[in-house]
């Protein structure tokens, strides 16, 4: 099975970052303005960008590790891949975070207790259960993406492929149950991986679906119909119900978003290569922004507190630009001096892609 490439999901994963930078810059945005105060609460819907990120990681690695798995190297080669993509980036932000950041703040340097969960992508437990952690809170993504990886490519690797399909319904079973379960006793469900992981979980479907040819263009109108016969009502009770705490919310309302991305994602993958969409997701501006998206995610929350610590300007708009293009920048010179030389030991570990077809092995 080749692996092909889509350019589209760059702009894609673009999308998914500039919806977090946007909901943290403006969440606490108060100029007393009408403006600011409607960006403020749009704001909200720039934390689904994570959903998003979930469902696009699930979709990505699912194909992979399905092209790949009857490599002899299988998981030596994804768990060092995946090790140079993620771990370089992520332990330097923490030094940043827990011996830098403190001189820039004036505040005391947080005690190894405290940020233990952080240097072994734990965080989502004391974030639960509120026991004592000082860290980047917005790692927490980060620590749920990569406890999945964990364990999904030991399931790919030794469950029969037709049966991938039911894995993932179990898999979204589960994270419904724990919801449940949480949101009963009172624990948060939006930092813990095994009340999240059923996102990953319908990104991974998507994979399935392209095995099937289930993203050729024929299915196009079935996406778009799902996608608005969705999206109304979900925007409709997110408005209605939003601040309300309604306990059954909190328990399916990351169904809906995941299954509005699972939309949107096979609309694109579905769409002709030459549609509007497609064209836009492939200009170049969310193609490079794409490529740093990781990085966009990491710093911004630290360029958002050093610009307006050093910034003396009072204009929200000026500020958000200002904080946004000092992202950017300092996103891509950690890309190019800091991130592309681990990514290219990458060569180093390649795996052969599998040359026979599990199509008729998935459909059984």
């Amino acid at each position: 099975m080749k692996v092909s490439y889509f350019r589209e999901l760059d702009g894609v994963r673009a999308f998914a970052a500039l919806m977090v930078m946007f909901f943290h810059f403006f969440q606490t945005a108060d100029d007393g303005s009408a403006v600011v105060n409607f960006l403020s609460k749009i704001a909200v819907f720039g934390q689904t960008g994570v959903s998003l990120f979930f469902v696009l990681s699930g979709f990505l690695i699912t194909r992979i590790l399905i092209a790949t798995r009857d490599s002899k190297n299988f998981f030596s080669a994804f768990y060092l891949r995946r090790i140079l993509r993620i771990f370089p980036l992520y332990y330097l932000y923490l030094i940043l975070y827990y011996f830098v950041l403190p001189f820039v703040t004036q505040s005391d340097f947080a005690d190894w207790g405290q940020q233990f969960w952080y240097w072994f992508y734990l965080q989502g437990f004391p974030m639960t259960f509120n026991w004592p952690h000082a860290g980047p809170d917005h790692f927490w993504s980060l620590a749920v993406e990569e406890h999945f990886y964990l364990f999904w490519p030991i399931l790919l690797f030794y469950i029969h492929p037709s049966h991938i399909s039911r894995i993932i319904a179990v898999i979204i079973a589960i994270a419904i149950c724990l919801r449940l379960f949480f949101v009963y006793q009172s624990y948060e469900t939006f930092y813990f991986t095994f009340t999240r992981m059923d996102e990953l979980a319908m990104g991974a479907l998507i994979a399935v679906l392209e095995l099937k040819n289930k993203l050729s263009t024929s299915y196009f109108n079935r996406y778009l119909a799902s996608f608005l016969l969705l999206a109304l009502p979900l925007i409709g009770l997110w408005v209605w119900t939003s601040g309300s705490g309604i306990l059954v919310i909190q328990v399916v309302k990351y169904n809906f978003i995941s299954i509005s991305f699972f939309c949107i994602l096979c609309i694109i993958l579905s769409s002709k290569s030459d549609s509007f969409l497609n064209r836009f997701l492939r200009n170049r501006v969310l193609f490079f922004l794409g490529k740093v998206s990781y990085g966009l995610y990491v710093y911004h929350p630290f360029v958002y507190l050093l610009y307006a610590t050093y910034t003396p300007i009072s204009n929200v708009f000026l500020n958000f630009a200002g904080s946004f293009l000092l992202t950017v920048v300092i996103a891509t010179m950690s890309y190019y001096s800091f991130e592309t030389p681990f990514l290219k030991m990458k060569k180093y570990f390649t795996y052969s892609v599998s040359k026979r077809s599990m199509r008729s092995e998935l459909i059984r």
